[in-house]
C-alpha cells in the first residue's frame, strides 16, 4: 500500500487530497473518504488507509483548500464557513480526478464520511450519480443548509445509490430521533438504505485518536458491515 497528497484541480486552483492505494497496477473500485470537523487529520488519514488496504483507492479531499491553513480558526468556525455548493464541487472535483486515474475503475466509486462528512454523504450520494454505494458515519445536522439550497435532508429524494448508516444512541447530533426522520424519509421515497444504531454509543465512536469519544466494539463491526456492503456494491 502506498499514500501521497495529489492536487486536485477545481474552481482552477489545486485542492489538495490524501490518497491510498492497493499495491498492484488495478484497476480497482474507489472510496472517496469525507472528512470530520478537524480536517484530514491523523483519523481521516488512517481510514483513508484503511480504505486501501481493503482493496479500494482512497481519496480524502481538503474541503478546507478554500481557508488560510496557517491561522488559528476554531474547528467550528471552519465548519460554518463551508458552503455545500462548494463542497458539491469539491467532491464533484474529486470523482472526476479519479475517473482519469488508470489505476481506478471510474465505475466502481463509493463515498464515506465521518461527522460533518457524513452529512456530506447523505448530500452526495443525490447529486452525484457516479456513486455506486454511500456509507455515512453519525452524519449530523442532515436538516440544515449550508448556504443556499436545499439541505441535504430535503435532497433524499434524488438518492441514486444504496446508502449505509450508522448511529450511537446515545449520540446528540445526529439523535435517534434524526436517525428515525431519516429513516422514514428514504424509505417514503423507496429508496434503498439500511441504518445500524449501537447502545451505550455516542457521536465519533470510529476515531481511534479521541479515547473519550472511540467505542472499539461498536467501530469494529461497523467497519466489518462495511467491507460487506462495499463488497456487495463495488465488486
Amino acid at each position: 500500500m502506498a499514500d501521497r497528497w495529489e492536487p486536485v484541480q477545481v474552481d482552477g486552483q489545486p485542492m489538495r487530497a490524501f490518497v491510498a492505494s492497493p499495491d498492484g497496477p488495478g484497476p480497482f473500485a474507489a472510496i472517496v473518504v469525507i472528512m470530520h470537523g478537524p480536517g484530514v487529520d491523523a483519523f481521516v488519514e488512517g481510514m483513508t488507509r484503511r480504505v486501501a488496504a481493503a482493496g479500494y483507492v482512497g481519496i480524502a479531499p481538503d474541503l478546507y483548500h478554500r481557508q488560510d491553513a496557517s491561522a488559528e480558526i476554531p474547528v467550528m468556525d471552519r465548519v460554518r464557513a463551508l458552503r455545500d455548493e462548494e463542497i458539491i464541487r469539491d467532491v464533484n472535483a474529486t470523482v472526476s480526478h479519479l475517473s482519469d486515474q488508470s489505476s481506478v475503475r471510474a465505475d466502481r466509486t463509493g463515498i464515506m464520511g465521518f461527522c460533518m462528512g457524513g452529512r456530506v454523504v447523505y448530500m452526495m450520494a443525490a447529486v452525484n450519480p457516479a456513486f455506486r454505494a454511500a456509507a455515512a458515519f453519525y452524519g449530523g445536522n442532515t436538516m440544515v443548509a449550508m448556504g443556499d439550497g436545499p439541505s441535504p435532508f430535503q435532497r433524499l429524494g434524488d438518492t441514486v445509490c444504496p446508502v449505509l448508516g450508522f448511529f450511537g444512541e446515545d449520540d446528540g447530533n445526529p439523535s435517534p430521533e434524526d436517525m428515525k426522520k431519516l429513516d422514514d424519509e428514504l424509505t417514503r421515497h423507496g429508496k434503498a438504505h439500511e441504518f445500524h444504531s449501537f447502545p451505550g454509543t455516542g457521536h465519533g465512536y470510529m476515531n481511534f485518536n479521541n479515547e473519550s469519544m472511540h467505542r472499539e466494539d461498536a467501530a469494529r463491526a461497523s467497519w466489518e458491515i462495511t467491507l460487506a456492503f462495499l463488497e456487495r456494491h463495488l465488486s
